[in-house]
């Protein structure tokens, strides 16, 4: 390792701009990554090329990455006592285009997004290219503050997206799928990747701007966690063993999942306060308690009559659903359905 990092100093030292990066760093007293951090800021040379590959290469692996094991999930019947709408398994051709239209959103949003987050946030003074790393207590305290600012940022950006001409001509893209699956995380219009994207990369500038002290790898670390958060939220599927039975206030795909089947409520992200403080999770628990309830009054019942009366509830909350974003996108009048939150 250490030949091969030494080749790659001497190889870029004929670079003014990469010889100045190091010229002051001991790279002996790295660790193993800040080493490879130093060798490949070395190896690009130019540090806005540098941060800019590795931001999109980190989104792309990160994100589909997270996306195969939901794939092959969706693919063995065994999974589906776990799913949340068991009769709603996407199809391939469903999971192909949906991954097209992602694919699009990334290259034609994220990734000028990204190539030009590198000048922006060194002019507010975020650190890039700069070892060592910061401790790992300082970037706990900030992804925790990042994922705080962000879900709170999302609650009130995503109840603007169900209001009228916002959500007809720009959310409705999402709401394709009445039953999400892991993929369609970012299946959105560009508008809205851009919207809901600023509350994921405002929390690290922010913090830099008034703050101080914010390096990149804390934000790909935020950028990591946050895209395993909206993939699992949109994943279906809620297992014993899922983070919201552990952590009562994480929302998780049983939160999340009745949004896109009732249209209404559960407009967070990652945690379930703002929703409860603000009462738009009415339905969600009136329908939780009423599928408990259910639960209870057929304990005794056959496997196949409990399925049923649960797929019955779920058709009349998918309706409701239904009929609420008719009344959003102006299809029907308030008086001819029912008041919803």
């Amino acid at each position: 390792m250490s030949f091969h990092l030494n080749a790659t100093v001497a190889a870029a030292a004929a670079h003014h701009t990469a010889e100045q990066l190091y010229a002051n760093v001991d790279i002996t007293q790295l660790n193993w990554l800040e080493q490879h951090w130093v060798a490949w800021y070395l190896w690009i040379g130019n540090p806005t090329i540098a941060t800019g590959l590795m931001s999109f290469i980190l989104h792309e692996v990160v994100y589909f990455g997270r996306c195969v094991p939901w794939i092959i999930i969706d693919a063995i019947p065994y999974f589906q006592r776990w799913k949340l709408q068991p009769d709603k398994i996407p199809t391939p051709e469903e999971q192909w285009e949906c991954t097209k239209g992602v694919l699009f959103s990334h290259f034609t949003i994220e990734l000028p997004a990204i190539w030009f987050f590198h000048p922006t946030a060194e002019a507010i003074g975020l650190a890039m290219h700069q070892v060592p790393f910061p401790s790992w207590k300082t970037m706990l305290i900030q992804v925790a503050a990042f994922f705080v600012f962000e879900d709170f940022f999302h609650f009130w950006a995503h109840q603007a997206l169900h209001t009228g001409v916002l959500y007809k001509h720009i959310h409705k893209l999402h709401h394709k799928y009445s039953a999400p699956f892991g993929l369609a995380a970012e299946y959105a219009h560009p508008a809205e990747t851009f919207i809901l994207g600023a509350g994921t990369l405002a929390g690290p500038l922010l913090w830099c701007f008034f703050a101080g002290e914010v390096h990149i790898i804390t934000v790909y670390i935020w950028i990591t966690l946050r895209l395993f958060q909206a993939i699992d939220a949109h994943s279906g599927y809620d297992f014993p063993w899922s983070l919201r039975n552990i952590l009562p206030f994480w929302s998780g795909a049983e939160h999340h999942d009745f949004h896109h089947m009732s249209f209404t409520n559960n407009y967070s992200t990652s945690f379930r306060w703002w929703d409860y403080i603000f009462g738009t999770d009415k339905k969600y628990r009136e329908y939780r308690q009423r599928l408990a309830d259910s639960k209870a009054a057929l304990k005794n019942k056959s496997k196949a009559e409990q399925d049923a009366a649960e797929r019955r509830l779920l058709e009349e909350v998918e309706a409701e659903g239904h009929r609420a974003e008719a009344l959003v996108e102006g299809r029907v009048s308030a008086t001819k359905t029912v008041k919803v939150q």
